[in-house]
């Protein structure tokens, strides 16, 4: 009895685990399948920008975000500091650090401090910093070369996107960077997390005080275009705003692209293809295609898809090179390319970093490739860990794990496991809604009696040809519709539980869905239009900018639908409207949650 007992408690407990399993692999299937998609639609901005350029009557109003003055027109090279420091005040009330060219250790010392309770920089020293790290950067080859033999170990950081607490926690763990304590960051500093400013303040401080024992390589979010949300949320509504977006701009397309440890470590973000020439990209010269990297996939020049394959690829186990369709840039390479790779040029390891882990680390291609992830809670608190890497002169890499934690109670991994599922399936019906129109027509091609009702197969098979996520739709069917006692999805379910925020009667749904597909992007947009960063545009402008966008992404969209809309907005009949309560008036509620609270 009791071993019949301790097998039906044993099997309970496995059960229970994979089931638990089941449920976080979905959840962070649905985060990374939506996080690529929104990477396109990233890239599909900077098309946008584009083909504004091309055919907007009045471009002026986009273009200074391409062609404004360069770095050197607003920031004289040779006079850049003391002209800072004549042009710029910084006012007695201002409590931050004060910053001093050359810096030093202190200074270094003086911002973690700041940061960690939340002060900001003042844009003098930020300038400041931009331009010193410019000069710096601009001094160092496309391919760094490092030896052990200067240091008993270097420490290889991936992905932080924005995280300034997994920075702290790594400085905290590993100690800060020195010339006995070498880094490599390895891409992708910022971007989605709310301190990217902060960690590049930090890094580019660190690499000024230690420029041989600190590295950074550039990542797919090293690019002007991917961060214009941040940036200009930041920043652009400071004095000195425009400086700034202009100076980083420079800054991102100076970092170098790869790093090399002993001449047998190749350390760059993304991965490898089989064309894929080292010599080439040393040899590249990187003022002349800096300017050009940011339009994405517009220019399909020799050099600039040299860079987007290390940039954007990622490691697959299948052999062969394919385009990388989920991310829109770079290629999936198998064990074959890094074969052949390593066979040229005498490797022994490629480190990358680029891709979400759960771990916070993977290694792949029969031990040749590992993927670091430093990113702890990436897509929500408990989603993952972070990693860094110890490289000892042997070049055996030693794995170091951790998570940040807000909570002052552990979470179970039950209660992690129902946070994880909770916001992945938000977010992705939200995606769904935005496709409303799309889905109900997929499906009504399988309604053909119209009961209102189709097959589970059917319901998946729709669901995949609108959103194209590659989900496990069929597992995923009970958190998202009902199903009848027959065993067929009433597919309108899907959207009983969403609803938009302020609804505008008389206005075209497929405005409606667009506005709330396209959110983000036309904040970036507006922001742009907005030169005075009042929050207004005037109704011209907004009409104007919308049916170039609507036009550029083959969107049917009646004029006066839009007429309409934007005249009601127009609360006070001045000619303007706020584009911030504009947008903010089409984002998806979801009614359970409404009720809850």
């Amino acid at each position: 009895t009791v071993i019949r007992a301790a097998i039906l408690i044993q099997n309970w407990y496995r059960f229970t685990m994979a089931r638990l399993e089941m449920r976080r692999r979905y959840s962070l299937s649905i985060f990374q399948s939506i996080e690529y998609a929104d990477e396109q639609d990233q890239l599909q901005l900077s098309n946008f920008f584009t083909f504004m350029l091309d055919h907007c009557t009045h471009p002026d109003s986009v273009s200074h975000i391409f062609t404004g003055p360069s770095v050197s027109q607003v920031v004289d090279e040779g006079l850049y500091l003391t002209e800072f420091e004549k042009k710029i005040d910084v006012p007695d009330s201002y409590y931050g650090p004060r910053l001093s060219f050359p810096l030093t250790v202190e200074d270094a010392n003086a911002l973690l401090h700041a940061f960690r309770n939340e002060q900001l920089l003042h844009a003098r020293y930020v300038l400041q910093l931009l331009s010193e790290t410019r000069k710096v950067l601009k001094e160092m080859p496309n391919i760094t070369h490092l030896s052990t033999s200067y240091s008993k170990e270097i420490t290889v950081c991936g992905d932080l996107h924005g995280n300034l607490d997994d920075l702290l926690l790594i400085f905290y763990k590993n100690g800060l960077p020195s010339e006995q304590n070498r880094y490599v960051f390895n891409g992708d500093f910022v971007d989605r997390g709310k301190n990217s400013m902060e960690i590049l303040i930090i890094l580019f401080a660190f690499l000024l005080i230690y420029p041989n024992d600190l590295h950074l390589n550039r990542g797919n979010h090293e690019d002007y275009i991917m961060n214009l949300r941040w940036i200009l949320r930041e920043y652009v509504l400071q004095d000195h705003g425009k400086q700034i977006l202009y100076l980083l701009r420079d800054v991102f397309s100076w970092l170098p692209l790869a790093t090399i440890i002993d001449s047998k470590v190749l350390i760059l973000h993304g991965g490898i293809s089989d064309t894929t020439d080292l010599d080439f990209l040393n040899a590249l010269e990187r003022s002349k295609v800096r300017n050009h990297i940011h339009v994405g996939l517009i220019l399909f020049s020799l050099k600039n898809l040299a860079i987007l394959d290390i940039l954007w690829s990622d490691p697959r186990s299948q052999n062969g090179c394919t385009p990388n369709k989920r991310r829109g840039g770079g290629c999936y390479f198998g064990p074959d390319v890094t074969a052949k790779l390593f066979e040229r040029y005498n490797l022994k390891m490629l480190i990358r970093s680029h891709e979400f882990k759960p771990e916070g680390y993977e290694i792949s291609h029969d031990g040749k490739v590992i993927t670091i992830f430093s990113a702890s809670n990436y897509y929500e608190e408990g989603s993952n860990r972070g990693a860094y890497i110890k490289l000892n002169p042997e070049l055996i890499p030693r794995f170091v794990q951790y998570r940040v934690s807000k909570y002052t109670r552990r979470q179970n991994l039950r209660e992690r496991v129902g946070t994880i599922e909770s916001s992945a399936l938000k977010s992705l019906r939200e995606k769904i809604y935005a496709h409303r129109s799309e889905l109900t027509t997929a499906f009504a091609q399988y309604d053909l009696n119209g009961t209102g009702k189709i097959s589970v197969n059917d319901w998946a098979a729709a669901m995949e040809s609108v959103l194209q996520l590659e989900l496990p739709w069929r597992m995923l069917r009970s958190q998202l519709a009902q199903m009848n006692a027959d065993g067929e999805v009433d597919f309108m379910s899907c959207f009983y539980d969403l609803k938009i925020g302020q609804p505008v009667k008389e206005v075209q749904p497929a405005l409606v869905e667009t506005l709330c597909r396209y959110r983000k992007d036309l904040e970036i947009i507006f922001n742009i239009i907005d030169k005075d960063h009042s929050g207004l545009i005037s109704l011209e402008e907004f009409s104007q900018t919308w049916k170039l966008f609507t036009s550029h992404l083959g969107i049917d969209v009646y004029d006066e639908s839009l007429d309409k809309l934007v005249l009601r907005i127009d609360y006070n009949k001045d000619g303007h409207i706020d584009f911030n309560e504009f947008l903010e008036a089409f984002h998806v509620v979801h009614r359970l949650e409404k009720k809850a609270h």
